[in-house]
Parts: C-alpha cells; sequence; structure tokens
C-alpha cells in the first residue's frame, strides 16, 4: 500500500519526487503530455511537503511559479501544504500548493 506524501520522510518524499521525475521523461519520451502533466503535479505535491508552511505568512503576495497571466497571490490563510488567498483584484478565494509559490524582487 502506498503511503500519502503527509505520512512520509524527507527521504521517501525525495525518492518519490526522482522517481516522478523519471516517470515525467518517459512520458514526454513517448509523447504522452496528459501522462506527463499528472507526474508533474504530483511532484509540485510531493515538493510541498518537503516546504515548512510556517515560512508563508498571511497577508504576503506570491507569484505562482510559471503562471505571469494570472496574477500574484495574497495569501489569507495556510491550510496544510497549500495557501488560500486571492489573485490580483479577483475577490474570489483559490488555492495552490505552497511548492508553486515564490517571493519576486
Amino acid at each position: 500500500m502506498n503511503k500519502r506524501y503527509s505520512q512520509m520522510s524527507e527521504f521517501e518524499l525525495k525518492e518519490e519526487i526522482k522517481d516522478l521525475r523519471e516517470k515525467v521523461q518517459q512520458a514526454l519520451s513517448m509523447g504522452n503530455v496528459s501522462e506527463m502533466a499528472v507526474y508533474e503535479r504530483k511532484s509540485t505535491m510531493a515538493r510541498a511537503y518537503l516546504l515548512d508552511p510556517s515560512q508563508f505568512n498571511a497577508g504576503e503576495v506570491y507569484f505562482i511559479k510559471g503562471d505571469d497571466e494570472g496574477g500574484p497571490l495574497t495569501i489569507d490563510f495556510l491550510d496544510g501544504v497549500f495557501a488560500w488567498g486571492t489573485r490580483g483584484s479577483s475577490t474570489e478565494q483559490v488555492a495552490f500548493p505552497i511548492s508553486l509559490l515564490e517571493k519576486r524582487d
């Protein structure tokens, strides 16, 4: 039976990320874009569990890696490894894994 990412040790998470990276490469070489996207999302989630959520604070503004069109995310609160907040001028709440957040100067 597979463990949840929240139950894995740091070593197990890093091994999982390594395995997922290999699966991404295999899917890419076979031209299976949808499978590749699934493995990339799983990797994003596993990386989130390697980060410390206390390093992300309500009221702070972050950008989403790889998404320059949606605007920055202002964090309202954190729930586990997900940051909930609003983007740009929208009032709709959205959530992102903290592994996708980055500060820009």
